[in-house]
């Protein structure tokens, strides 16, 4: 069976959106898979909402683009709104529950529609700034594009000259991708 994952990730800019896109494509690439990530940002030139679109397939991906994910990720209020023109009747689409005011913008047609405690977690458990790690453990929960150690391995890649510095942020990020996918893994 060919494995073929379309994800779309949107944010603020500084919520770490477009690192956790890059970081799972690499952990895809490495795995052996064809993996395609392209950046998007708002015209603003600060405080717009960012979007990561990537690709992840044992096959050649023929396209840059997609219409339809089948996950959608959104960090902000904004996001949602952004974001909801890439759901289809087979996307799943996540969100994290400390967004208000959204019930309204929600999407009506997506397969499962997934708040979960994102800021929360990092905030109390860990540390807020890997909020975006506890995304991607949710990212990988719901898609399987590549395993934990995978997705471990291609953190220690990107990040690993600062764990050299500071060696308890590995297993502070570790445990963000931890928890992210135990957020997600038994709900889909």
């Amino acid at each position: 069976m060919s494995k073929y994952v379309k994800i779309a990730l949107a944010g603020e800019g500084g919520q770490g959106v477009q690192s956790v896109a890059a970081i799972i494509t690499e952990a895809a690439y490495d795995d052996g898979y064809e993996a395609l990530y392209i950046p998007n940002f708002g015209v603003e030139q600060r405080g717009g909402v960012s979007v990561a679109y990537v690709q992840i397939s044992d096959t050649a991906i023929g396209s840059p683009k997609f219409k339809t994910a089948d996950i959608v990720i959104a960090l902000s209020d904004r996001a949602v709104r952004r974001t909801t023109r890439y759901v289809g009747p087979q996307t799943v689409f996540v969100y994290d529950d400390n967004i208000r005011n959204i019930e309204n913008d929600l999407p009506q047609n997506a397969a499962k529609v997934l708040p979960i405690p994102a800021l929360k977690i990092a905030k109390q458990e860990l540390h807020p700034r890997v909020f975006n790690i506890v995304i991607m453990g949710a990212v990988i929960a719901a898609t399987r594009v590549v395993d934990l150690d995978k997705a471990k391995a291609a953190i220690e890649k990107k990040l690993g000259y600062k764990f050299e510095q500071y060696p308890e942020l590995r297993e502070m990020n570790f445990k963000a991708l931890e928890r992210g996918f135990e957020l997600v893994q038994d709900k889909l």
